[in-house]
């Protein structure tokens, strides 16, 4: 992973019908697919939209669905990871 990825930090976060969409504190903008994470999927729009930022922007984090993102992992395009069954 490079250095960039490794020290970007979310501003804001939002969605729109099929993505969550990042800003960057540099500027950059990233979208990924919600199929990549399980939990903001089936989750409603209200659910979705009660996020915070965490270490700075470094992770996201939303405490009604048990589910954390990082940042730096979403620009190196990796899913959600938990394991289920």
């Amino acid at each position: 992973m490079s250095i960039l990825a490794l020290e970007a930090r979310a501003a804001q976060v939002w969605f729109d019908d099929n993505s969550l969409c990042v800003l960057l504190q540099d500027g950059r903008k990233i979208s990924v697919p919600l199929s990549y994470f399980p939990r903001l999927l089936k989750a409603t729009p209200e659910q979705r939209q009660k996020h915070e930022l965490s270490g700075g922007g470094l992770g996201i984090h939303w405490d009604e669905l048990d589910e954390d993102i990082s940042v730096p992992a979403l620009l190196a395009g990796v899913p959600d990871q938990t394991q289920t069954g």
